[in-house]
């Protein structure tokens, strides 16, 4: 069961990259982004919320180690850190950062809690 819920995160951790990799724009519309006068921005996108991910999701489909589940389970648990303190410092809109936010939490907890055997 454990394997099925870590491919899982993995397929959905690629197709959410996947979204800033290939269609920066839409992204930034989505996240309430602005791109300026240059596509510096839209290189940002596809670099961290879109091959980042692609990578990390990648390689734990590829590897199949629970060390590189445990792992993908930190990059959530850096994003939610992120979400929480946004939360509190900026008061994004409601409903969107809280949903991204419990959609980072539920990741990180469940992919560092069922990964952690893997070190040791």
């Amino acid at each position: 069961m454990i394997d099925i819920i870590n491919i899982i995160t993995a397929v959905l951790t690629i197709a959410l990259g996947g979204f800033g990799l290939l269609v920066p724009r839409y992204t930034a519309e989505v996240l309430d982004l602005k791109t300026g006068d240059t596509t510096m921005g839209l290189s940002e996108l596809r670099a961290s919320a879109g091959g980042m991910f692609v990578a990390v999701g990648g390689w734990c489909l590829w590897s199949g180690e629970p060390w590189a589940y445990f792992m993908m389970g930190m990059v959530y648990l850096g994003a939610g850190i992120g979400r929480a303190v946004a939360l509190v410092m900026d008061a994004p809109p409601f409903p969107k950062a809280h949903l991204y936010f419990v959609f980072e939490a539920v990741f990180a907890i469940w992919l560092i809690w069922a990964n952690a055997h893997a070190l040791g």
